[in-house]
């Protein structure tokens, strides 16, 4: 890995550590966590009291990548799919943990996806 590479990564682990300093999921309340890689982006529904993932999705899924997985549109496929397992799971208000990344491009497209399919923050 390169070292401009590694400072990014380390600038965005600081920057989810921040965050997760005050953005905790609650049993009524889950926390939906986003992880967006190069290739992929995943999105879990977390129940921090617990420790319990309620609900995930993912670009790894078969049935989710059928036209590539690292774009918008299989961004736009995972939110909609874990808003609809979060519901069939009983939640409907999340907090939303972007992981630190900027809230643009994959990561507002979970979370417009799941918004419009339901899912309340």
């Amino acid at each position: 890995m390169s070292d401009s590479a590694k400072q990014k990564r380390d600038a965005r682990l600081r920057r989810h550590r921040r965050v997760r300093k005050h953005v905790r999921g609650t049993t009524e309340r889950p926390r939906l966590a986003v992880f967006r890689s190069n290739r992929h982006i995943t999105a879990q529904v977390i129940d921090d009291t617990s420790g319990r993932t309620l609900a995930s999705a993912s670009t790894i899924e078969a049935t989710v990548g059928a036209e590539g997985t690292g774009n918008i549109a299989a961004a736009t496929e995972v939110g909609r799919l874990v808003a609809e397992r979060a519901k069939t799971a009983g939640v409907d208000k999340v907090v939303f943990d972007r992981g630190g990344f900027l809230y643009h491009g994959r990561v507002a497209a979970v979370a417009d996806a799941a918004r419009d399919a339901g899912l309340e923050f």
